[in-house]
């Protein structure tokens, strides 16, 4: 196999003849056009085109095709293309135009969900990759083994600054790890980027003089870049230890660019990922397109969660997550650090424990936490018991009446 080729795999759905299809794609994307040029000579493609590597027929799901695409009857296929390094360059913002593309809109395409990536050496090394990602994330947030216990501001929207530094208060009293604004939450004049990380600062101060502990912030800085950098610069002047931005808002550029300029670790969300994913035969899988943001430097990625309120199952939540901790290549991990969040309570610890197989993650509870019936610290405290529990190999209902806060929790939360 050649190594200094660009290589991604997809599912294709359609009616046509799936060879001819598959030319169509790899020249839509490369050096072809609808028609043959004569600029567009042997040399050329034999120099610059993408290739078709591998066309496979597997099941076909039967759901309806996407509109406006040519009507017979559907097949799928895995499909491998592959693409020079040197048409491209080590360019993420590039690969994104070319792998993806204009692939989703030909007639001949009934459907197209790209599902894996594999990159060259060559492009991999000058990419920045996690500035922290576990190892880092673990020194900052002082917590060596076991998942980090993490949770959601919430309301998500409507608190001041003032209610937001008291919410944060109670769950860093309650031993919380990990803080997150909600993605709804940026620089609203109700609640203003500025006033709310100063309250939620000087709070996490004030607990960290007292207990030796540092509560772990991510403020949400999404914005433009300039708007991004200075935030960045007011939470790294207060004692920040957490950024956090929304990848589909921000974009590849703007995720560059600010990790150029960051010092802290980078808390990405997901937020309108189901836009891209949720269909099981078109858009992105999320271990193909969680790849481009570790590259690009995030250092924490949002994976929905077991038993979550949305539509994704636990296999791909799983896949998900073990996709971000699986090394990239030899010499480049590029490791990220889970977060599971969605729905989530008491009852999912043991079977994310049981599913991952690692403590390498950051579980978020908002509700599941700040709801619980005894406040904060007991929600806190249930949700502790529940990952040791699960980590020591004892069954939830056992550990429940050894932990009044965690059997308060299984009741509240069924």
């Amino acid at each position: 196999m050649e190594t200094d080729r660009i290589r991604a795999t997809y599912l294709l759905r359609t009616a046509g003849d799936a060879a001819q299809v598959a030319e169509t794609v790899a020249g839509e994307q490369s050096s072809g056009t609808f028609v043959r040029l004569a600029g567009e000579s042997a040399a050329l493609r034999d120099r610059a085109a993408a290739r078709v590597e591998r066309l496979h027929e597997v099941a076909d799901s039967g759901l309806p095709p996407l509109p406006g695409c040519r009507p017979g009857a559907m097949r799928s296929f895995e499909m491998e293309l592959s693409w020079p390094l040197e048409t491209i360059g080590a360019s993420l913002p590039n690969l994104m135009a070319t792998v993806p593309g204009n692939l989703f809109e030909l007639k001949d395409v009934a459907g197209l969900k790209l599902t894996g990536l594999a990159l060259p050496d060559a492009f991999l090394a000058p990419q920045p990759g996690p500035a922290f990602g576990v190892e880092g994330t673990r020194q900052l947030s002082g917590v060596p083994r076991g998942p980090l216990i993490g949770t959601i501001i919430k309301p998500s929207v409507g608190l001041s600054p003032q209610e937001t530094a008291a919410l944060v208060q109670e769950l860093a009293e309650g031993g919380i790890d990990f803080i997150k604004d909600d993605e709804l939450q940026a620089d609203g004049p109700a609640c203003p980027f500025d006033d709310r990380v100063r309250a939620v600062l000087a709070v996490l101060d004030r607990h960290a003089a007292r207990t030796g502990k540092r509560v772990m912030y991510a403020a949400n800085l999404t914005g433009d870049i300039d708007e991004m950098r200075r935030r960045h610069d007011m939470l790294e002047s207060l004692g920040g230890t957490c950024a956090m931005l929304s990848l589909n808002s921000v974009g590849m550029a703007g995720v560059l660019a600010f990790r150029r300029h960051s010092t802290l670790p980078i808390h990405a969300h997901r937020n309108g990922w189901g836009y891209l994913g949720r269909s099981v035969d078109n858009g992105w899988s999320y271990p193909a397109w969680s790849m481009l943001w570790r590259m690009a430097g995030v250092d924490h990625m949002h994976v929905n969660g077991p038993d979550n309120k949305f539509w994704e199952g636990d296999d791909s939540v799983i896949a998900s997550a073990r996709a971000l901790l699986t090394p990239l290549s030899g010499s480049r991990s590029m490791a990220a650090m889970p977060v599971f969040s969605s729905g989530q309570t008491v009852r999912q610890a043991h079977g994310t424990w049981q599913r991952l197989g690692s403590a390498d993650l950051i579980h978020c509870a908002g509700g599941g936490i700040i709801g619980h019936p005894a406040g904060t610290r007991g929600g806190v405290q249930a949700f502790r018991d529940a990952w040791d529990a699960a980590q020591s190999g004892s069954p939830l209902t056992e550990a429940a009446q050894r932990s009044p806060m965690l059997a308060q929790a299984m009741e509240a939360f069924r």
